[in-house]
């Protein structure tokens, strides 16, 4: 059974791996994320997705969106594929975080977590076609949920980041290689979030 986080906002932890991800908070104002996080909530063609765990097909707890570049299709087993072409909000929050991250992205995949007892559990974003060392851009827009990393070679080294309305995560190099991460259930409750990860699909 997938762990509860029971402390959702209790800061960012001390000792942060800087070297592979970096956090900005407030890069978008708060009318600006209310904004943005109604208009995806209204209009994103969100789906449900099933996924495959101890041979079970079950439904993944969050609704996902796929949007990007002609040709960025996410096509393998449970994931969205043919990608919804780029919206005015999408590319102007694109435009934003791509300075920052050194980097063009040509897709983007949108998370709706609808209240606590949607999640994503522990795991790494290795796929194939983002390349040997994928760099992702996350941008957050309602409920403050907590991201945790956990080094792959020693599960008790682990950090939380509180993702905050209309914050910023950069996913450095080397990040996937050598952490997992998830946003997990949490027992409290929790209102409407939209997660953006901007990809750069080879």
């Amino acid at each position: 059974m997938e762990q509860l986080c029971f402390f959702p906002e209790a800061g960012q932890s001390k000792g942060l791996p800087v070297d592979f991800l970096e956090y900005f908070p407030g890069l978008f104002s708060p009318e600006e994320g209310d904004l943005f996080l109604q208009k995806f909530i209204s209009e994103a063609p969100w789906k449900q997705t099933v996924q495959k765990m101890y041979d079970k097909e079950v439904l993944t707890p969050r609704l996902t969106a796929w949007y990007g570049d002609r040709g960025t299709d996410y096509s393998h087993p449970g994931r969205i594929s043919n990608p919804t072409p780029w919206t005015p909000e999408l590319l102007a929050i694109k435009a934003k975080v791509e300075p920052l991250a050194g980097v063009k992205f040509n897709s983007v995949l949108l998370n709706y977590y609808r209240d606590g007892n949607d999640s994503v559990a522990w795991h790494s974003d290795k796929e194939s076609i983002l390349g040997k060392h994928p760099v992702i851009a996350s941008v957050s827009f309602g409920q403050v949920r907590s991201f945790d990393i956990r080094r792959k070679t020693d599960h008790k080294e682990q950090y939380s980041v509180r993702l905050e309305h209309g914050s910023f995560l950069l996913m450095k190099s080397g990040l996937q290689e050598h952490w997992e991460h998830r946003i997990a259930k949490s027992a409290k409750a929790m209102k409407p979030r939209v997660n953006l990860t901007f990809r750069q699909v080879i």
